[in-house]
């Protein structure tokens, strides 16, 4: 095999290792332990680089890919992240950065739970025990993280979009030409409508995009579509590639094909072909040549495929089928659990359980109640955008299969098709991610609002989630929602006010927003009250302390640390007041009357931005009820919630604390500013 140099970018490897990780060392640990005797297999000890990685012969790959799922097998045993993704896309990995420059050649990750390879073959294998943790490697790809890190990587179907555009900036910019840039995406993630729209403009303008089709017919939960079946059973000659590229380029030298007829001619061979094999290609219909399907856990097979067609001109995807949680056999037969199993033992394969804690989480509590609305009300239909396990929409979907709906990495598509439902007098709730509903905005506004249709938003994982980083913190919903007309929003400090607030939600002839956090719900009695509906733009007091001068207005789950800095105050001989707001749109305007003038000091905390969140509606009455009655006791103000900046990973405990939104904060923040001011 021909050797691949690698890339020529003017530094040395010092030098482009100190650019990598120069603008994340900041957060770094300041020492990590050597690999010396660690017992690190004997091929990835030697590859610190994918330079080094091109050093080795074709026939060790295989055993690197073996080191490479020991490795992640063993290290996140102890430190969990996303399994089973990586597992299956080891092969296609080091396919890669074997036969690519890389990273003057750039592969874009589509959703970073495929790439831990990716990280251990660039300089972090060290490093990566960090992964997921405070000041650790974030679990996706992050251009401030490394050089290799080509676009940040933790939503899904962007892919294909912002690999087009790097390619296209090559072609424009001199010297830059030859570069390649290849697009690695999964299954799952091409059902995503950018990801199409991304496929529909790569045959428009030249470019040499390459489209990895990493197919493991998984997502998180199984997938769904007419586009999953279609991928199950598509096959396609790469001989017949060989040929028709033949005669083309024959016919492009004899001057019979300019650039202007290449479209009409290749959709007449598509046609051919279609007619030919009775079978259509939906990606060659779109004037993108097709590769595939090979196995894409032989990697030998890969390279070999990669090696005949790198160089080749113009769009064209490759579709290779993997195994989800290849090499580990209970990730293989589970990969739905496997995706992110936590802790476990390497040995045997037991998921290691945690505290005998018996709470149950904000999404059980959801997943539970929502069936039974649906029993009592038939109108009520559930939706999910491929995360029925993760929102605990399963449980509607197994109940209620007809009035369920899965419809796969489709935000938008989920916004609008609950128009539509609600529209036709049904009631959807439409249970998706915070981070991810931000895909779905003007859906909301346009297909909902407008039309103040009644369609409930059960926002899951709001505001800081932890370990999934600052791609998946659920910051903005309150901000981005609070603005829009028609919409209402409300926050549950506890299990019993989740489920009093979707019985409100079914009953409201309009949108509402319904948003709660990852993690467990505090505690309930055991035998908490039978939910009722709750008066819309009500709060309620938490805590009412005679003489109190400081009041604290939370809003959600933040709420339980707001009582517990109650108590630590408490402690401390200083009295404080807790009012838990329920509603941010409409705001209890009563409820705050009886704040301000009781209060000289009122602390409003929030699990999201400051800018535009919760306090600042607050914020903004207190100014107008200070403009319309200049003569009106004006208590000062504060606000405690997420700074105007990005949050990286850690346990939401550790960024709580860091964000100043933790009891101990808040209570430091009253200490603080109680005296002398007050």
């Amino acid at each position: 095999m021909e050797e691949i140099p690698a890339a020529d970018s003017g530094q040395s490897k010092e030098e482009v290792e100190e650019s990598a990780f120069g603008s994340y060392a900041q957060f770094l640990p300041d020492s990590l332990p050597s690999d010396a005797g660690s017992g690190v297999p004997t091929l990835l000890a030697r590859i610190n680089s994918p330079a080094d990685l091109r050093l080795l012969s074709p026939e060790q790959l295989p055993q690197v890919c073996a080191e490479l799922r020991s490795f992640l097998i063993d290290t996140l045993a102890e430190n969990p992240g996303h399994f089973a993704s990586s597992m299956g896309a080891v092969d296609i990995i080091v396919a890669l950065h074997y036969v690519f420059n890389t990273p003057d050649d750039r592969i874009v990750y589509d959703v970073g739970h495929q790439a831990y390879a990716h990280k251990l073959l660039t300089g972090r294998r060290d490093l990566f025990k960090t992964q997921r943790t405070l000041g650790g490697l974030s679990g996706f790809p992050n251009p401030t993280e490394s050089a290799y890190d080509t676009f940040m990587a933790g939503h899904a179907s962007n892919s294909i979009s912002a690999a087009l555009g790097m390619a296209i900036a090559d072609k424009l910019t001199p010297g830059h030409e030859q570069r390649k840039t290849v697009a690695l995406i999964g299954d799952a993630s091409i059902s995503g409508g950018l990801a199409f729209e991304g496929l529909n403009n790569a045959a428009n303008n030249p470019n040499d995009l390459l489209i990895i089709l990493n197919d493991n017919e998984m997502s998180i939960d199984s997938n769904v579509g007419s586009l999953h079946k279609y991928l199950s059973a598509l096959s396609t000659s790469l001989r017949y590639n060989r040929a028709r590229k033949k005669i083309y380029d024959f016919f492009r030298t004899k001057g019979y094909i300019g650039d202007r007829g290449k479209g009409l001619i290749l959709r007449f061979n598509n046609s051919v072909k279609s007619l030919v094999s009775r079978q259509q290609n939906i990606f060659e219909g779109l004037n993108i040549r097709y590769f595939g399907p090979f196995d894409g856990n032989d990697v030998n097979k890969v390279v070999k495929v990669l090696q005949e067609i790198k160089d080749m001109k113009g769009p064209r995807i490759l579709h290779l089928h993997t195994t989800k949680g290849k090499g580990y056999h209970q990730a293989e037969a589970d990969p739905t659990t496997w995706h992110a199993p936590g802790k476990f033992c390497a040995a045997t394969g037991q998921r290691i359980k945690g505290s005998s804690d018996n709470r149950e989480l904000w999404q059980e509590v959801f997943g539970k109640y929502i069936v039974s609305l649906a029993a009592d009300n038939p109108e009520i239909v559930g939706i999910t955008a491929a995360m029925p396990s993760g929102t605990s929409m399963i449980r509607m979907l197994k109940a209620f299969p007809k009035r369920a709906f899965d419809v796969g990495i489709s935000e938008g598509h989920a916004v609008t098709f609950a128009g539509g439902l609600a529209a036709a007098g049904k009631h959807p709730f439409v249970a998706i991610y915070s981070s991810f509903l931000q895909r779905a905005y003007d859906n909301i506004i346009h297909d909902v609002c407008i039309q103040n249709l009644p369609v409930t938003f059960c926002i899951d994982r709001a505001g800081l989630v932890g370990e999934d980083g600052v791609t998946h913190h659920g910051l903005f919903d309150l901000v981005y929602l609070r603005c829009i007309p028609n919409m209402t929003v409300a926050a549950p400090m506890d299990a019993p006010t989740l489920r009093n607030l979707m019985l409100t939600a079914s009953r409201h002839q309009g949108p509402m927003a319904i948003r709660y956090p990852r993690g467990k719900a505090p505690a309930e009695t055991e035998t908490p009250a039978a939910p009722a509906p709750l008066t819309i733009g009500c709060g309620r007091i938490v805590t009412r302390t005679p003489e109190a001068r400081v009041a604290l207005l939370s809003i959600g789950e933040i709420g339980n640390e707001a009582a517990e800095a109650v108590r630590i105050l408490a402690e401390k001989g200083i009295k404080a007041s807790h009012y838990d707001m329920i509603w941010l749109k409409p705001l209890d305007t009563d409820l705050l009357e009886q704040v301000a003038a009781g209060h000289d000091l009122i602390i409003t905390i929030e699990d999201g931005a400051l800018k535009g969140g919760f306090g600042s509606a607050v914020g903004e009455w207190l100014e107008a009820r200070q403009a319309a009655h200049p003569e009106a006791k004006a208590p000062r103000h504060i606000s405690a919630g997420i700074p105007d900046q990005w949050i990286a990973q850690g346990s939401v405990a550790q960024l709580r604390a860091i964000a100043g939104i933790d009891a101990n904060s808040i209570s430091q923040l009253v200490t603080a500013n109680i005296e002398p001011a007050i």
